[in-house]
Formats: structure tokens, sequence, C-alpha cells
């Protein structure tokens, strides 16, 4: 039997915030993977090395973890007055299944450094040393991420002195905006930030029992438990999660009710085939803990605790979006994330994650009774690992 050679693609590796993934430019993929649909999820499945049944991605690109089986597509801008179209697919691990459905706010980061070193921006705005502000249109949200990207002489600057837990070794500094990152959809409250209209819900979860909730949708949908509601304090490590069968099963039993609740599915069945979104996090009171490296963090370093999944796993860190929606919440006096928080009105928080902590900030105001942001900020740091072509089977596209 004859086979053909592997398919040759242009691509980049990189490391963006706590996450990494495979980024490519629209125009160097295959004609029939330049357009969603079948074929384009095919070659990112391929690319990543999903769906694997021993859940190591031996074969492929992915590091077999929801932070590292992640592929980007950047495009010219469709939208006026912006730089580039971002697109975002979340690779499953051990299923044939692409998730398009949010965004992903750690390799947004690296959005910024790619497009400047992959020609989207035009040269005369990259100074000799400075900043520049890349406007990113996310495509799968609809929304505006404005990346500062730090440069010297003429180059994207990657090495600094910026520590960011989750990620073992320092970088430069990149400041994220997430412009308007609520959604402003209408809602039954008059405002889809809160799809439920309320702040605070009765989750009814049946094995569970009845928890209370905080539903939101900003950076990306989020559902909020109280931990101590679960029986956790919040400190957990993956380990403790992860390695519990029943409490994955309790978790994603609790996302899917959460995702009907909140109107993104018609019914359990669908949250199967929408794994990316929402996400589910716990939340606790600030307390004297140790993270995944062994650093101790004390009660007085944080505001809250946080604890989120991820594609049906603890995440190690916190996810960007996620964050998003934390600092959202926590600035909404009367949230699950404000009163884990100490309550009031604010417009930064610190909270405590898996490897360590994380300072976003976001002010909430109030209109008329509905809640808006107009953006949230964070820091974050991008780096390339690699960069060259990635090799693909030629069966990988269907036909």
């Amino acid at each position: 039997m004859t086979y053909a050679p592997q398919l040759r693609i242009p691509a980049t590796y990189m490391r963006g915030g706590t996450s990494k993934g495979v980024f490519f430019r629209l125009a160097d993929l295959p004609a029939a993977a330049q357009v969603p649909g079948p074929a384009r999820d095919a070659l990112l499945l391929r690319v990543i090395g999903s769906p694997d049944p021993y859940a190591k991605h031996t074969d492929g690109m992915g590091g077999a973890t929801s932070s590292t089986s992640k592929c980007v597509i950047v495009a010219p801008a469709s939208v006026p007055d912006h730089d580039v179209d971002y697109l975002y697919g979340q690779v499953a691990i051990d299923s044939a299944f692409v998730d398009w459905s949010g965004n992903c706010g750690n390799l947004s980061t690296a959005v910024g450094p790619f497009a400047i070193a992959n020609g989207f921006i035009d040269p005369a705005r990259i100074p000799g040393d400075g900043t520049v502000a890349v406007r990113v249109w996310q495509a799968n949200i609809g929304k505006t991420i404005i990346v500062h990207v730090p440069i010297k002489a003429g180059q994207v600057q990657e090495i600094g002195d910026f520590e960011l837990d989750g990620v073992t070794f320092p970088a430069a500094e990149i400041v994220l905006e997430f412009v308007d990152p609520a959604d402003e959809g209408e809602g039954d409250g008059g405002g889809a930030m809160f799809p439920t209209g309320h702040l605070v819900d009765d989750l009814e979860v049946p094995g569970i029992g009845t928890l209370r909730a905080t539903m939101i949708d900003a950076g990306i949908p989020t559902i909020f438990v109280d931990a101590a509601a679960l029986g956790y304090t919040g400190a957990e490590l993956q380990d403790a999660i992860n390695g519990d069968a029943q409490a994955l099963a309790m978790f994603e039993t609790i996302r899917a009710h959460g995702a009907v609740r909140m109107g993104l599915i018609g019914d359990l069945a669908e949250a199967s085939k929408r794994q990316h979104t929402p996400k589910v996090a716990f939340v606790a009171p600030p307390r004297d803990h140790v993270v995944s490296s062994g650093k101790a963090v004390a009660a007085s370093d944080v505001d809250l605790l946080v604890r989120a999944l991820s594609m049906g796993k603890l995440h190690h860190a916190m996810m960007g979006t996620a964050a998003v929606a934390i600092a959202t919440a926590a600035a909404i006096p009367g949230t699950l994330v404000s009163d884990a928080a100490g309550g009031g009105a604010r417009t930064s928080v610190r909270f405590g994650h898996p490897s360590g902590t994380l300072r976003v900030g976001a002010e909430a105001v109030q209109d008329d009774g509905r809640w808006t942001v107009a953006r949230a900020i964070m820091s974050r740091s991008a780096r390339v690992l690699m960069e060259g072509a990635v090799r693909v089977p030629a069966d990988a596209l269907p036909g």
C-alpha cells in the first residue's frame, strides 16, 4: 500500500500565561481547513494527537492536559479598528472533539507577540523600544482584547523579570485588557452578565442537593459555588480533586445543570459536546495554605481562594478567562465571590489558586439595575517555544 507524504504546515509553538498551544496563520492552513468544519477539526485533532486513549499525546503536539491541548488560528482583522482575528480551539484529549465555544485568556497573551512577529502589524507602529498595543478581535466570543506587547530594539521582548505563578521561569510582562468582557445579551434580569437575572441562585443538582451558585458570563461563562458546601476548604491541589473520580463526576454534574440553567445548552445531553464552557469553580475565604510548588501562602496574601475545573479536571493554576469572571464577580457586592472576599465594592482582587496567587483588576458599575464592566486588566507573559512547521499525516484531512 502506498502512503502519501506528511503535510508540512507552518506553525509556532507558544506559551501564553499558564497555557501553551500551536499557533497558525489562517492562510498557511490547507484550503479545506481554512473554513470552519470537519476538515479543520480533524486537522487540529491530529496536530495535538487526539483522541488518545492513553491520555499522553505521544504522537502529537498536545500535553495531555487542558492547559496544553490548544490550537490558535490568527488572521487579518475582519472587524474595523482591530489588528487581527483570533480563533481558539480547545482540543479534547480522549475524544474526537474540538470545542470552539469560548476563549483562552492565557493564550490571548501570545496572540499579540505572534501578530507582530508574523507581519500582521504595520512596521511603522513598532518602536525601537516601548510598547505596541495590539487590538485583537476574539472571534469565538466577539470581544476585543488589547495586548500590550513590550518591544526592545524593534523586536518583541520575551525575556524579563516578571514572575507568574504557575510558570517556572520569569519573562517579560504583557498587560492584557479585556474590553467589555461581559455578555451583552438580554437575560431574565435584563442583562446577561447574570443569565438568570440573579446574583445568587439556588441550583438544584439531583444526587448532590441544592447549591447556592453565582452564574456569570464575563470572560467566560462560569458557575461559582461555595467550597464549604462541597466539603472543601478552597486550598485543594490537583491530586485532591483529579484523583477522586467521584468528585470529578460531581463537578461535571454541577456544570451540566448550571449550563442548562444559564441557557447555554437546551438539555443535559448537550453538556458533553460543550466541554470548554461553562467553567465550574469553588470559592472560599482566605486561609494559610501551601501551593503546588511548596510555597506557603498566608491568608493575608489573598482576598479569597478559588479553584476551577477545565475540561473535567482541576486546573493547575487559573484560566485567564476565569480570572476575568472572578474579578468581575468580586467587584459586585452580593455574589458568592464577593462574599468570600469579604464583601463590599472593589476594583481589583488578588485570589489564591493551586499554583500561587493572581491579581486582576475590574470595576463594575450598576446602571438602572444592570451591572456592566468596562474592562478587566491583568498581567501575563508569553514566549515562543519553537517555530517552523508541524507535520501531519495526509490522511488527517477528510477526503
